[in-house]
């Protein structure tokens, strides 16, 4: 992917984090989620290129505005396709909770796995424990693994898991296996892609969440080196119906990065909209709003990190 066009994406992500920011705390998700849509595709529309939403907002007939399938862009340009989450953590945003962000994933036109809005088991890690992790395997014995392959204790390994019911026997598995919890309310795109990073503090993120974040996830995991490895998790008949409508016939296969993010014309670009595992959120401050942002190109292999300080004055 050109360089420019992965750095205009930053400001597409930095417009869609701004516009939600303001909804922080004020209990109305819909709106935040609102605000960041709406900035977010008309920024887009001032890039210079021919992008297809292949997961967005939702179906046409469900979301005005980056829907999947949607075009966005100028028309000019590299054709592209894009797995897009104006706002990840919607209720973070709204209860003013740790951890949300917009995020942008691209590729080549064909590039990015069309996943049906549903769940998925995941596993994910960094890049010096990403040939060691197996999905069906206990969660004992993948942490056995992951700690042998970074160099730790199985007592000073960190996995981060979403706060849900469904995980209840997970945690129990991970405590029992001598390794720290580290629970969430939401954004599982951040956590697993902050295994990528020695500095978080995060080594594994394990568990069941949506498919969207999977895809979203795997773009930026493949270009830092790491690894996820996604499978469908169903959670009723018709989840079942539209998995099936992608051409996959197996149920049970086990995703890899590759898998839903082929070759190397990928970009990963996000905005924090409030303090998580991989970025600041956003600061208002006199006269000037300041963001932080990552962007990574699979091309070139570089991460940037950009801070942005939007001057206005009224």
């Amino acid at each position: 992917m050109d360089k420019n066009l992965a750095l205009e994406f930053v400001r597409v992500t930095e417009a869609a984090a701004i516009a939600s920011a303001h909804w922080v705390g004020r209990g109305q998700k819909n709106k935040a989620d609102g605000a960041a849509v709406s900035a977010m595709r008309e920024r887009f529309n001032l890039v210079d290129f021919r992008g297809t939403v292949v997961i967005g907002e939702g179906a046409k007939d469900e979301a005005p505005m980056l829907y999947t399938g949607e075009k966005v862009g100028s028309g000019k340009g590299p054709e592209m396709d894009l797995a897009i989450d104006p706002l990840e953590c919607t209720d973070s945003v709204a209860n003013g909770r740790y951890n949300a962000m917009a995020v942008i994933a691209a590729g080549a036109k064909g590039s990015l796995l069309h996943a049906p809005d549903t769940y998925m088991d995941k596993i994910a890690v960094g890049q010096l424990a990403k040939k060691v992790i197996d999905l069906d395997a206990s969660v004992k014995d993948n942490l056995k693994k992951v700690a042998k392959a970074v160099g730790k204790s199985i007592a000073d390994i960190t996995v981060m898991v979403l706060d849900r019911e469904r995980h209840q026997q997970l945690i129990d598995e991970i405590r029992s296996a001598g390794a720290r919890v580290r629970l969430i309310t939401d954004g599982d795109v951040s956590a697993a892609v902050a295994t990528c990073f020695p500095e978080s503090g995060v080594d594994v993120m394990m568990g069941i969440g949506g498919s969207t974040e999977g895809v979203l996830a795997a773009v930026a995991i493949k270009v830092l080196g790491g690894e996820i490895l996604c499978r469908f998790k169903p959670r009723k008949e018709s989840d079942i119906v539209e998995i099936k409508k992608t051409g996959l016939k197996d149920l049970n296969k086990i995703f890899t990065s590759e898998d839903m993010a082929k070759g190397r014309e990928l970009s990963f670009t996000a905005t924090g909209v409030i303090e998580g595992p991989m970025l600041e959120g956003v600061l208002f401050r006199e006269k000037k709003i300041i963001t932080h942002s990552v962007v990574a190109r699979g091309v070139s292999g570089t991460i940037r990190y950009i801070t942005t300080h939007h001057h206005y004055y009224k």
